[in-house]
């Protein structure tokens, strides 16, 4: 029998200094631990120690020049965490706070967010402390070319298919997948996330704003409520953020709040139109980080050095990075009468946070669950690539609402107690059965 405390001491013990990891770990196994508890195949398996622990972790060096003719040495890292229901999948993340850590908290998280969209797909995470901010186009090249010869070791088709996630986008992709070929000499579906004229699916840089909008319309379905008239308050101004405003306008809803490393933007008007939502883009391009123009283009307000959580709204969505929405965050929400919470960037939330949501009985939506649609359209492309086909927009959209629909479902099945829905427990156990009856019955 597993004992909490115990079990998450000596797993920090053996995890120095990866404090996302523990906090990803930690949320996790508190949800399931009374699951594995109650079943003896588990506790004689070992399968808390087991899936924990990554089957295994790259790291590499990545030599490449700058425009000056200068050496340039960065880290380069690729965690295999669990493959049990598929190859590996997770994206690769090219920013200076990328850690073994990190990508290790990222990995676990996505072994559960892909078990939960029914494909086939393991989970990794991968990346480099490379910042493409500022560096040439010619740059980003040569480094994209360095990172893959390594990679390409390590990764294909039926082992591990990485995708984009921050600082790689459509260019970076196709600079490693152009890598790839030279050295491989094949066209196969081994990164997602590609141009369209060379493999990739249509609607996949919107993906991830649209599924967790098609996971909060089910939450708010489930209140017996409805999405139309709801304020929205995005954090970001990324895809992600301009696929969630897309189809919360789409849905009826109005996203007033956008935000970036330099404060946020209140539009009364609303985040919807398609000139505002290719302006959200265009800035986001411009390697400025700034969306105070968005402001002076468009008449909105703009508030310099605050965040999104202060405005008083319906539904806050954090859309940007890990532990972005804190506790004093929270409780501003609260006070102001959130009404839903959906966490579309990976643990966008603090541990102190997601817990005063839940104990506020508001309706909470893990990243897990809610940013789920990146990574099932990354695996309908691996499908389209295997397949040599290619679908149309309007049936990934449905492929992709269909999944998050079914998303919502296991966490009601998994997480509802009386009249509260607890959709962390609810993902974490949905998520985790699947990919620990899957290592059992292998024989691992």
């Amino acid at each position: 029998m597993y004992n909490l405390n115990e079990f998450m001491a000596d797993l920090e013990k053996k995890n120095p200094a990866q404090p996302e990891f523990i906090q990803a770990a930690k949320e996790v196994v508190e949800s399931i631990i009374d699951i594995v508890n109650g079943n003896p195949v588990y506790v004689k398996a070992k399968i808390l120690e087991r899936i924990t622990e990554p089957d295994r972790t790259i790291s590499f060096k990545v030599e490449w020049e700058d425009d000056n003719g200068d050496v340039q040495v960065n880290k380069g890292y690729r965690v295999q965490f669990n493959n049990a229901i598929g190859p590996y999948k997770g994206g690769i993340r090219f920013h200076p706070s990328v850690t073994l850590g990190t990508l290790k908290f990222l990995g676990f998280e996505q072994t559960f967010k892909n078990s939960l969209t029914t494909l086939p797909m393991g989970g990794g995470k991968g990346g480099s402390d490379f910042n493409p901010k500022g560096r040439s186009d010619a740059e980003i090249l040569r480094f994209c070319r360095s990172f893959m010869t390594e990679l390409q070791k390590y990764i294909g088709p039926e082992t591990d298919v990485p995708a984009g996630d921050i600082g790689v986008g459509g260019r970076e992709i196709g600079y490693m997948y152009g890598q790839y070929k030279r050295l491989k000499d094949e066209n196969t579906g081994v990164l997602t996330g590609k141009g369209i004229k060379w493999g990739g699916s249509l609607i996949r840089p919107e993906a991830t704003g649209y599924g967790a909008m098609y996971f909060a319309d089910e939450m708010v379905k489930a209140k017996g409520d409805t999405m139309k008239g709801k304020t929205i308050a995005v954090s970001g101004f990324g895809n992600v953020a301009w696929g969630a405003c897309i189809k919360a306008t789409e849905l009826g809803a109005k996203v007033v709040v956008i935000s970036g490393p330099d404060g946020y933007v209140y539009d009364e008007k609303g985040v919807g139109t398609k000139e505002k939502w290719d302006y959200m883009i265009e800035l986001r391009n411009s390697n400025k980080d700034i969306v105070a123009p968005y402001a002076e283009k468009f008449g909105a307000k703009f508030f310099p050095g605050k965040k999104a959580w202060e405005v008083k709204v319906d539904m806050a969505c954090p859309c940007a990075f890990q532990n972005e929405l804190n506790l004093d965050d929270a409780k501003k929400l609260i006070a102001n009468g959130v009404k839903y919470v959906i966490e579309v960037s990976n643990m966008g939330c603090t541990a102190e946070a997601v817990t005063e949501f839940i104990n506020s009985k508001i309706p909470f939506a893990p990243g897990k669950a809610a940013n789920a649609g990146g990574v099932a359209t990354s695996g309908l492309e691996m499908s389209q690539n295997s397949m040599k086909y290619s679908w149309s927009a309007e049936e990934v959209d449905a492929k992709l609402k269909t999944i998050m629909i079914n998303i919502h479902g296991a966490c009601i099945k998994e997480g509802k107690s009386g009249d509260y829905i607890n959709y962390v427990k609810g993902a974490n156990i949905a998520g985790f059965k699947k990919v620990a009856d899957a290592m059992i019955e292998l024989g691992y």
